[in-house]
C-alpha cells in the first residue's frame, strides 16, 4: 500500500512501537470498558491493529478477528507474534477502509486504539460513515483519543471526545461511555479520553 499520511513513520520505527505495543495488554489499556466488550463469538474488527496486541487477546478468548493494519512491518510484525490464533490480516486503512468494505459488515464489535487522531476532520467525518455501515446493529465501537504534544514526524489532531461522539451520532451511533485515562507509556505530556459508541 502507499504511504498513507497519517502512518507516515511508523514505517520505520516498527520495532520499537511492536515493544511498546507488546509491553502492556489489551486487559490494561481497555480495564475502564471491558464490561461493555459483546461476549464471544462476536465478530471483532480491529482498525489499525499494530502488532495485533488486542487482536490476539480477543481471538484467544475466542473472538473472530480481522485484523487493520496498513504499516507492513508493523502488520508482519503481528503476523509472526501472534500466528496460529486464526487472526485474518488485511492491508487497509481509514478512511476508505476499501478492502474491508468489499469483504464484510456486520461487526460486533470495532476497535481503534490511538488511530482516530490521524484522521483529519474529513477523513473523521468519511470514516464515521464506513464505521456505521460495517457496525452490526447494537454493535459497539472502542476507540482512544490522544490529547497532548505531537512527536516529531508524525501527523496527529488533538480531537474532543465531544466532536467524535456527535459525529457519532449523526452516522447512526450513541455514547454510552466515556472515561479519562493516564498514559499507558506514561508519558505526563500526554492522556487519553476513550469512548464506546453503539448502533441504534
Amino acid at each position: 500500500m502507499a504511504e498513507i499520511p497519517g502512518w507516515s513513520g511508523y514505517q520505520e520505527a516498527a520495532d520499537i512501537l511492536t515493544r511498546q505495543y507488546e509491553s502492556i495488554t489489551f486487559e490494561q489499556v481497555y480495564r475502564d470498558m471491558l464490561h461493555l466488550v459483546p461476549p464471544p463469538p462476536c465478530r471483532v474488527l480491529d482498525i489499525g491493529a499494530g502488532s495485533g496486541r488486542d487482536a490476539a487477546a480477543l481471538a484467544r478468548q475466542g473472538y473472530g478477528v480481522t485484523a487493520v493494519e496498513p504499516t507492513d512491518a508493523l502488520r508482519a510484525a503481528g503476523e509472526r507474534l501472534h500466528a496460529g490464533l486464526g487472526i485474518t490480516w488485511m492491508d487497509d486503512a481509514l478512511p476508505e477502509l476499501g478492502a474491508v468494505r468489499a469483504m464484510a459488515n456486520g461487526f460486533g464489535l470495532i476497535l481503534l486504539t490511538a488511530v482516530w487522531m490521524h484522521l483529519d476532520g474529513p477523513e473523521r467525518a468519511q470514516a464515521m460513515g464506513h464505521l456505521g455501515s460495517l457496525t452490526s446493529p447494537a454493535g459497539r465501537v472502542l476507540l482512544s483519543l490522544r490529547h497532548g504534544p505531537v512527536p516529531e514526524g508524525r501527523r496527529m489532531f488533538d480531537v474532543s471526545a465531544d466532536e467524535t461522539s456527535e459525529l457519532g451520532r449523526r452516522h447512526g451511533f450513541q455514547e454510552i461511555a466515556r472515561c479519562q485515562r493516564e498514559d499507558m507509556l506514561e508519558r505526563s505530556d500526554v492522556h487519553w479520553t476513550f469512548l464506546c459508541l453503539q448502533r441504534v
